[in-house]
This record gives structure tokens, sequence and C-alpha cells, in this order.
């Protein structure tokens, strides 16, 4: 395992300590999941080559489902691939909705160079390209409006044929950078992002006059991946999370959202999306109970994967794969991990290791897997925070503490209450 630097170190341990999924450097902590990473890379050189795909992630809550899909959207990023993650809600993001997912996935865009929102630096980049490569082409410093005009044409014209008034914004918007009308140009940006609520002033510079709709959600997708290649992002990886809220919905609402889900993997089997890897996640009832798929038999016929032999013989290229969680051994292994890796950054890396062994971690995973009614399953989180916040940082700060004499484990009930509350789709709370 590489050295983080002392920046990421510290990111890493924080979001430990906090009990959340860290952002980056989830290589480190990738313990038991190394056995897809042969096919994940091989899907992510697909799409990068202009291929799109589509994967089911199923587990249980605890399993790793959110840790998973941030470890791909990683690899994707070395790759040079944008990554978005939107979260699945009946009121604010329904999936059947693809405006609300649209624009989600526009405020959650992140690329190697930019956090969240990176929709506009992208467009901006991709506009630039345009006028260098028109440049380039005529064999000028500068190409006139013309040339870039005309550059900007054919760069869009297949987006052109499905949704006419994507490019149409987007001249309307290089039109108003270049007049130096700022509020415009913003306005303009929000309504490309799927944003409601956009001024009529502004959309009739652009000759526009509705909100984006289900239908234009469709077509600027296909915009955002032309624009992505064009600014040299070959593509994008977008994790559709907790899609088992869908059995809470609705029936009619629910019928619509897998209907749509059905629709999505069919134009991705197509082509229409090229350059985009749709990954979702969701817990085994979603995807086997009366109220996920199952209620959708043509979805239900597409996602089917066999998962009745040992999980060890998992075939991780098939529509879903499946995440068994943590046994014990896996649990101790991330901790030597983690000690480690704080140990790199400590004054007193001997001590940490020393105090901290391997012995102790064991016990410590099994203590937390105890207090927990044994499920290590669902455990991890609470392990690492425990490890980090309460016996790494104690060892790290005050010399004479040692956790075998000076710390008793324990889990207060909103602690405990988070992680048991939910074995199936039924007990998790909305």
């Amino acid at each position: 395992m590489s050295s983080l630097s002392p920046v990421r170190r510290r990111e890493l341990l924080q979001s430990l300590r906090q009990g959340t999924v860290p952002d980056g450097n989830l290589d480190a902590l990738a313990v038991g999941i190394d056995r897809f990473a042969a096919t994940i890379d091989a899907d992510l050189d697909a799409v990068v080559a202009g291929g799109s795909l589509f994967k089911a992630v199923r587990g249980e809550y605890g399993s790793g489902k959110t840790f998973f899909s941030r470890w791909v959207e990683q690899r994707a990023m070395r790759r040079g691939l944008a990554v978005a993650e939107v979260q699945i809600s009946e009121l604010e993001t329904p999936l059947h909705k693809l405006e609300t997912v649209y624009r989600r996935t526009i405020e959650e865009l992140r690329t190697s160079a930019f956090a969240k929102s990176a929709f506009r630096p992208v467009i901006d980049a991709w506009l630039y390209g345009i006028e260098e490569d028109a440049a380039t082409a005529a064999g000028v410093d500068e190409a006139s409006a013309a040339q870039v005009e005309e550059l900007l044409e054919q760069r869009l014209a297949s987006v052109a044929t499905a949704t006419p008034v994507y490019p149409m914004v987007l001249r309307a918007y290089r039109a108003a950078l270049e007049r130096e009308e700022a509020a415009t140009a913003d306005a303009l940006i929000a309504w490309l992002g799927g944003q409601p609520h956009v001024g009529a002033a502004a959309k009739r510079v652009a000759g526009i006059r509705q909100d984006v709709d289900h239908f234009l959600a469709m077509g600027f997708l296909q915009g955002l991946l032309a624009v992505l290649k064009g600014a040299r992002h070959p593509g994008l990886v977008l994790v559709i999370d907790e899609v088992e809220t869908l059995q809470r919905m609705r029936s009619d609402s629910r019928a619509k959202a897998l209907n749509a889900l059905r629709q999505w993997i069919d134009e991705l089997d197509s082509g229409r999306y090229p350059g985009l890897y749709l990954l979702i996640t969701g817990t085994p009832a979603f995807f086997d109970g009366r109220l996920g798929i199952q209620s959708l038999p043509p979805l239900a016929q597409r996602l089917h994967t066999d998962f009745g032999t040992d999980a060890r013989f998992d075939n991780p290229r098939a529509p879903q794969i499946r995440l068994t969680g943590f046994d014990l051994d896996r649990l101790i292994e991330v901790g030597v991990r983690v000690r480690d890796i704080y140990a790199e950054g400590s004054a007193a890396p001997e001590r940490i290791r020393s105090v901290v062994d391997d012995a102790y971690l064991g016990d410590l995973a099994a203590a937390v897997a105890g207090e927990l009614g044994g499920k290590v399953g669902v455990s991890p989180r609470l392990f690492l925070k425990k490890l980090v916040a309460d016996v790494l940082d104690r060892v790290d700060q005050f010399p004479d503490f040692d956790p075998r004499q000076h710390y008793s484990l324990t889990i207060a009930e909103t602690e405990r209450a988070e992680v048991l509350r939910a074995t199936t789709a039924d007990e998790v709370e909305l």
C-alpha cells in the first residue's frame, strides 16, 4: 500500500472519526472487494472507449454499498471520467421524474480537477477547447467567430438531432460570455443544468420558454456526455443510490420508476448514451421482493442473476453483483490498514503499532461485533469510528494510555440503533 500525503491521510481519518465513508483513497481500505477490480476496470475501459454499461450492486444495510460505489468512482476518475452520485427519494428525487435525476446529476457532478458542481467549469473547458481546435484547424493563432461557430455545430450535431434546444442554449451562453453579460450567462447555465424558475428574460435570449422536463432531460444527458467528451472527459459514472426507497412509494409512482429504470437499461443497450456507466445500489429485498423489481417482469428478467452458488463463485460480469459484508478476519484486516495509515502520520509510529497490535485489533473487532449481536457484517463503520476516535487518537496524544487498561468499549444507544436499524428493507427508516 503506497503512503498517503498528510492531507489525504488527515481527510481519510477525519471521515472515519465521523463514521462516514471517505471520498477518496479508498483503495487503502478496500478489503474484500478486490475480486471485483478486474471486471470493474474492464467495464470502465469499455466506457472510456465509447461504450455504455449498467451494473446493479446488491447488499444488506452495512455491507458496504456506498463504499463500493465510491471506490468505483475513484477508479473512474483516474481514467479521466466524470462521476455523480444521486440518492433517490420519493419527494425530492423520484426516479420516474428524470428531470430531477438530471438536475441532481449536474449538482453532484465531479471530476478529478473539480469538486461538486463541476458542470460550468466543464462547459467552459469544452468551449475553450473548441476555440483552440478551430484555430489549429485554420492554422491561425485565434479563430474567427464563424470558424468557432462552425466547429461548435459539428461537435453538437448528434445532440441537436435529438434535442435541438441544448445547442441553442449553449450558443446563447457563449454569446452572453462574449458580451460580458454575467447575469444572463449564469441563468442560462442554470437552465442547462435543469434548474427550475430561471428568469424569462434570459430564456428569451436563447429563444426558449419551457423548463427542463422529463423528455428534455433524456436529451440533455446526451448533451452532457458530448460536452464531457469534448472537455477531455471520455464519459460519466452515474451512481443511483438507495433505489430500495422505491418500495415505500405509492404503487403508481413505483411502477413508473421501475419502468423508467427498464427504459434506461434498454437505452444503454441500444447505444443512446455512449460513455455512460449507470450503477445502482439496493438491498436484496428490492431485487427479490414483491415491491421491488419483481413487480415488473421485464425489468426482473433483465436483472436476473443466479446467486444459488457459493458467493466465492459469483460472476462479477453479471448484471447484478452482491456484496457479502465483512467477517471477523476482514474486519481485523481493515483495522490493521487503518492503524498503519495512522502510524505513518504519527510522531510515535512504533508505539502506535505496538500498543494497538494485531491481537488488540482482533479483540476490539470481536467486542464491537458482540455488542451488535454478533452481526459482523454491519459493524465496519462503527468499528473504524471507535478505533480512530476512541483508541488511536488517545494512544497518539497520551503516552501513558493503554487501551487494554484504560478503555472499555461503549456503544451509545443512538449508535447501536443506527447500525442495527435495518436488516430488511421494511425496517429502514426513511
